[in-house]
């Protein structure tokens, strides 16, 4: 009998060192710094450590320094935070594009296509990226996506998007996303995509005479994109800016209590080149101000909410859940 128990503790002790043997299935801070002052010199390898499924909130704390990865965030890990030393000086880049040649695996050449380009993919749900440039710096020969999501219940907060076009895809209809004061830059449909989006405080400049949005929202999506509070800006010379195109027909965007700069077209909105579009696009605003948020000149077939209409708005509402997970 003493021999038997001896064999079940000698089991189960193994059982506790292998489970101990990962010195990072916990909720410490990982450290990231490219100079090699850290444990870890890639961001990559940081995320590989993590464990499926956490239950605990895990901060990847990130040194300044400039980071050229292609990154993914797997849809198994959850409750992670990549958090940046300095935004200006904390950077993920790549520099992939929508036309540069893949090899297929039957050996033919093919353009990369532009849900391939992305520096950050994030398929994980319950993510938190704050006070980090994502960065694409890829020539402009084609879309360049900088951030590319997929998971739920994600928020980016005081952080900078950089690209030409379509520096953000909101990849995945139905999931909710949250940007706070983050600085977003492009050229053409540089926010695109199906999920419900609500951007707050944020500083949207475009680059080039072209569309900011292009949202893709689902027939039975109630919400799509909403700025509210936001600065809209342009480059030097640019002054024939539309809010948005619709990508697929009941698009949906909403800009209230926002900056209109003068490089926002008067009319507004664009059909895509089809008239269709107007009876199933939902464009609206309320509240804006600036040389841009001039109303009298807006396509017939966008909206201008009520304060009724407007004060039902909030993230709560949007986000169809309670907002525990939005950091306020």
């Amino acid at each position: 009998m003493n021999r038997l128990w001896l064999l079940i503790l000698a089991g189960i002790s193994s059982v506790v060192s292998v489970h101990a043997a990962n010195k990072y299935d916990n909720p410490d801070t990982l450290f990231v710094a490219r100079d090699g002052t850290a444990e870890f010199r890639n961001i990559n390898d940081a995320i590989e450590v993590c464990r499926a499924f956490m239950e605990y909130h895990k901060v990847i704390f990130v040194k300044k320094g400039v980071y050229k990865e292609k990154l993914i965030i797997p849809s198994w890990l959850t409750n992670i935070e990549i958090c940046g030393e300095d935004l200006e000086n904390t950077i993920i880049t790549y520099d992939d594009h929508a036309n540069i040649k893949m090899t297929t695996p039957d050996g033919k050449l093919m353009p990369m296509g532009t849900f391939r380009t992305y520096t950050l993919k994030i398929e994980g749900s319950d993510i938190t990226i704050k006070n980090i440039t994502i960065e694409n710096n890829s020539a402009r020969l084609g879309q360049a996506v900088a951030l590319h999501t997929e998971g739920d219940r994600l928020q980016f907060i005081n952080c900078r998007f950089l690209g030409h076009q379509d520096t953000i895809y909101t990849g995945v209809g139905g999931t909710r996303l949250y940007f706070k004061d983050c600085y977003i830059e492009g050229t053409t449909d540089f926010i695109f995509g199906p999920s419900t989006a609500w951007f707050e405080g944020c500083t949207i400049k475009s680059k080039a005479n072209s569309y900011v949005t292009a949202a893709s929202t689902p027939a039975d999506q109630p919400y799509g994109y909403i700025f509210n509070n936001c600065k809209l800006i342009a480059a030097e010379g640019i002054d024939k800016v539309y809010l948005g195109r619709p990508w697929r027909p009941y698009a949906y965007t909403l800009f209230m209590n926002c900056e209109l700069g003068n490089h926002i077209n008067k009319e507004g909105w664009e059909n895509w080149r089809n008239p269709a579009n107007e009876k199933t696009a939902r464009y609206a605003e309320y509240n804006n101000r600036g040389e841009g948020a001039a109303i009298d000149k807006r396509v017939a077939w966008s909206r201008q909410l009520n304060k009724k209409e407007a004060q039902k708005i909030t993230p709560e509402t949007v986000f169809m859940m309670t907002t525990d997970w939005v950091i306020k």
